[in-house]
């Protein structure tokens, strides 16, 4: 296949406004799901990034629940989600002036060497059962900081891995990864947590990381010409910068797209922020209901991997994210008023096939907005404003579940969820996104 820097998107050639627009058009023809994996390098990327984001899922589940064990409070509790995305917020904008900056496959080999090396830690923390939940938090931050830098370089290296037309269809088979990885995680996190300790979940998300880097290692040796060609003639770090912001924010379509990530990201983090506090004080269950509502997420949102392309081909993007928010925030309306878990599971995998819908629409919105030659820095933007959507959201709701409830929290997520949907249909003929 060709080389990342052989692979730029014809749309490249196109201004920054015209771009999203001619990838919108084509993408509205029907683009098989397996189609990107014929390409060698996405393919092998994809496979080592799903066993990655596996032991990511057993972190996630062993952080949350951990702290939750060790804490009564549920601001605390939603801290592991502030830990997981303030790291992104504070360092998404410099990470993606650095990734359009240097060789990529390198770039993301240290950063996520650096991630191993945190879980660990995690791991040797965890193993003599002294741990604190403020040892727990420092060291998800630290992660974050690896996540922060990883994120635009890995974006704009899979986008530029496929075919234009195929760029939506890759976002589906990213998303698809990461919650396979979701479905097995936590329920593995469930089973074991309390058989083997969480010591040995950090230790398996540590271990996870090994066929990225291999991956990475391989990439690397063999494009050791890319390192500065991306960014054409060199440029200092503060023009990059400018032309970054420059390019996002001068685009209406795509301050469109950040505006609905800002509202969609703060609202829909109480799911996750709270559903530890939700089991424990609210269902009155142990980390195995955890860890399969966790796991009916991320299987609903499997399930969505294989309609979306039909539904892409027939609604528009505006249409279906915001039918894919309606029904996710009715899902946090049922959180906030039921106790059934008969009930729960099934409206919780339909909140993951509408949370499949969301991410990948998004996302591929955002990557197809731009050439190749910036896309790391915009895509660093989209990623600050859904990290700050994140982080202020967890406080946000965490300090609400404090005062109100759990109930009363999930209650206005839901509310704020459905309001953006309701927004975004109305401003949809005027405003497409």
């Amino acid at each position: 296949m060709p080389t990342p820097s052989a692979s730029v998107p014809e749309s490249s050639a196109l201004p920054a406004g015209a771009t999203g627009h001619a990838a919108g058009s084509a993408i509205r023809h029907k683009v098989p799901l397996s189609r990107p994996l014929r390409h060698a390098r996405y393919r092998q990327l994809w496979l080592a990034n799903m066993v990655s984001n596996l032991g990511t899922w057993i972190q996630a589940f062993a952080s949350a629940w951990l702290v939750a064990s060790l804490s009564q409070s549920p601001s605390i509790t939603s801290l592991v989600q502030t830990a997981t995305y303030l790291p992104v917020f504070l360092f998404a904008l410099l990470a993606g002036v650095v990734a359009d900056a240097v060789d990529r496959p390198r770039f993301l080999f240290f950063c996520n060497l650096f991630m191993a090396l945190c879980a660990a830690v995690m791991a040797l923390l965890a193993s003599t059962g002294k741990v604190a939940s403020e040892a727990v938090l420092a060291i998800t931050f630290c992660l974050g900081i690896g996540t922060a830098f990883t994120w635009p370089a890995w974006q704009a290296a899979m986008s530029g891995l496929v075919e234009p037309n195929e760029v939506e269809a890759a976002a589906t088979l990213n998303t698809l990864s990461y919650n396979l990885s979701a479905i097995i995680g936590p329920a593995l996190g469930g089973i074991l947590f309390g058989l083997i300790g969480p010591g040995a979940l950090f230790l398996a998300n540590a271990l996870s990381f090994a066929g990225l880097l291999g991956v990475y290692r391989a990439w690397w040796r063999a494009n050791k010409l890319q390192t500065g060609l991306q960014t054409g003639p060199q440029a200092g770090f503060a023009e990059r910068f400018r032309v970054g912001i420059r390019t996002a924010f001068g685009c209406a379509r795509y301050c469109r797209i950040l505006r609905n990530v800002c509202w969609v990201f703060f609202s829909t983090i109480a799911f996750a922020g709270l559903l530890p506090v939700f089991v424990r004080d609210v269902l009155r269950m142990q980390s195995g209901t955890y860890g399969m509502l966790m796991g009916c997420l991320g299987g609903g949102a499997v399930l969505a991997a294989f309609f979306l392309p039909q539904l892409r081909a027939r609604v528009d993007k505006a249409g279906l994210l915001a039918g894919a928010m309606a029904v996710y925030g009715l899902m946090l309306a049922a959180m906030a008023s039921s106790r059934s878990l008969l009930l729960l599971v099934p409206l919780v995998l339909c909140g993951g096939m509408a949370w499949s819908a969301t991410v990948s629409t998004l996302n591929a919105a955002a990557q197809l907005s731009f050439p190749d030659a910036v896309r790391a820095r915009t895509l660093s933007i989209y990623l600050f404003v859904m990290s700050g959507g994140y982080a202020a959201g967890s406080l946000f709701w965490g300090q609400v579940a404090d005062r109100w409830g759990v109930r009363a929290a999930l209650g206005g997520a839901s509310a704020c969820v459905l309001a953006n949907a309701a927004l975004l249909l109305a401003g949809n003929r005027k405003n497409p996104l």
